[in-house]
């Protein structure tokens, strides 16, 4: 190799050629250095910063500073469940999309939070949308008065931002290109989600102003999980059923996933995050009686929503269904997030009881309207969560305000009373409007986010693709090569193009 170089370079063509290429490579790697060095130069330069933004340093609390970001990596770990969840209930001959959609989406929506979606989401500008801390610039040592470092309560509100993308994968799985993933993903990651978020959840959100009750989501049944469930809506309805779904009013059912073993260890994955998901939510380790409630209220919800789902099921099937009990747990936990501090521990076995039906009709309904939802994720997060939004309305006991950075505020003026216990409907008339008003743009948004995809790079992979299955076509691979040609999902193009019917006994789909 040495001498045919040392030949080569006595050409005086071939040397011309070798130092265009050489320079080439010095001023590509000079420009990339130039950008690395001088992006953080310009975002984090004094002279760039808006001195209204940035107010004399808070104290931060390094209690409630390690609270937060020890529930945030317990959020970040759902990313774990999701990947398990999805896989198990998709096909073997998609597993690896699953599995990199979950990590590339993971990478993506950092990057994008950090840019620009942190600042859309919690900073300051007016009740639609925040216009402070793009690239992080600008931001105070800590967040409003909480006492969280800025950069610890940016990573836990990452790991949230980052659960609402994911939860759309799953709706989408099985005839979804990679492209199209890509694309959709950075339009959730980096506008739908912070800009709807910003509503309920920035500063100045305009749902912070309802009057005369102010609207209320403690941990984001609305803010991640109804918009995570919309955007799942429209991504399946946009996609049409798979290739070979055939629906149970046409004499089918739903198509089996591989393996229900990984499927309900992600479910409990999924179900050890919530205990960062929502305790974390109080940003302060000093509100000790409220953090106790809502570990109680979430683990309580979740019980209750998964015998709930199996029981519910078992009249109509005479068989002890996993897939739906999974669905169960799951739905409690969503609809517990949003009242999980303001309601007792009675309130949160009733949310979670009426959770685990309510996501069973909307398998139902989706199954009906031939909506393809491969994980249940319309179900679990779109239905249960605006179930969860509403119970606030009429569970509150009145007892709990706020948390603060030292303690729980249950003065008279911030505690939250629900219909049952005498607070009259405004609660709930204030929940009803936020979970409409989040829910419907939302919808909105992502089916011109869909249509925008389809019609662009593509939404949907070629027939030829879904027939070879994702993993072969999109990735080069299985994740189990030694059953490709195998029943096991790799050999079924010929079935499915020959029409054969899907199979129709299956566990319930859940996410």
């Amino acid at each position: 190799m040495i001498r045919r170089f040392i030949d080569g370079m006595k050409a005086r063509d071939r040397r011309q050629v070798f130092y265009a290429i050489l320079g080439g490579k010095a001023l590509g790697l000079a420009l990339l250095f130039l950008i690395i060095a001088g992006i953080p130069a310009y975002f984090g330069h004094h002279a760039f910063a808006d001195d209204a933004a940035a107010p004399p340093p808070a104290y931060v609390n390094p209690i409630n500073n390690m609270w937060v970001l020890v529930t945030a990596f317990l959020v970040f770990f759902m990313q774990a469940g999701f990947m398990f969840l999805e896989a198990g209930f998709a096909r073997t001959r998609e597993t690896v999309n699953v599995l990199l959609e979950g990590i590339v989406d993971t990478c993506l929506c950092g990057l994008l939070f950090w840019a620009w979606g942190f600042a859309f989401m919690f900073g300051a500008g007016n009740g639609f949308i925040g216009h402070q801390f793009f690239f992080l610039h600008g931001a105070p040592e800590t967040y409003g008065s909480t006492g969280v470092s800025i950069l610890a309560f940016f990573l836990f509100q990452y790991a949230f931002a980052d659960t609402c993308s994911t939860i759309t994968s799953g709706a989408m799985i099985g005839r979804t290109g990679f492209w199209g993933d890509l694309l959709y993903s950075f339009g959730v990651s980096g506008f739908i989600y912070p800009i709807f978020g910003h509503w309920a959840w920035g500063p100045d959100g305009w749902l912070n102003t309802i009057h005369p009750t102010a609207f209320h989501d403690f941990a984001g049944s609305t803010v991640v999980h109804t918009i995570g469930g919309m955007v799942s809506l429209a991504g399946a309805i946009v996609l049409g059923p798979r290739l070979g779904r055939k629906f149970k009013r046409d004499g089918g059912g739903a198509m089996p996933g591989h393996d229900m073993t990984i499927a309900a260890v992600g479910g409990v994955i999924l179900w050890f995050g919530w205990y960062g998901f929502n305790p974390g939510s109080t940003l302060s380790a000093m509100d000790a009686t409220g953090i106790g409630r809502v570990a109680a209220n979430t683990t309580l919800a979740a019980c209750a929503g998964g015998l709930s789902a199996m029981f519910w099921m078992y009249p109509r099937n005479k068989v002890w269904d996993a897939g739906m009990t999974i669905n169960g747990f799951l739905a409690g936990l969503v609809a517990i997030t949003c009242p999980c501090y303001w309601v007792s521990p009675f309130g949160a076995i009733m949310i979670g009881a009426i959770a685990g039906p309510v996501c069973a009709l909307w398998v139902d309904l989706m199954e009906y309207l031939r909506i393809d939802d491969p994980v249940g994720a319309v179900a679990v997060h779109g239905a249960a969560g605006i179930w969860g939004t509403l119970s606030l309305g009429l569970f509150a006991t009145g007892q709990f305000g706020a948390p603060t950075p030292t303690g729980a505020d249950n003065s008279a003026a911030s505690v939250v009373t629900g219909l049952f216990y005498g607070g009259g409907a405004n609660q709930l008339i204030a929940q009803a409007i936020g979970s409409a008003a989040i829910g419907g743009a939302t919808f909105v948004a992502s089916m011109v986010l869909m249509y925008i995809v389809k019609y662009t790079v593509g939404l949907r992979v070629s027939k030829e693709g879904e027939l070879e299955g994702l993993d072969l076509h999109e990735h080069g691979g299985g994740a189990y090569p030694e059953l490709m040609g195998s029943s096991h999902g790799y050999g079924v193009a010929e079935s499915v193009s020959a029409g054969a019917p899907a199979r129709a006994v299956v566990p319930s789909p859940a996410t």
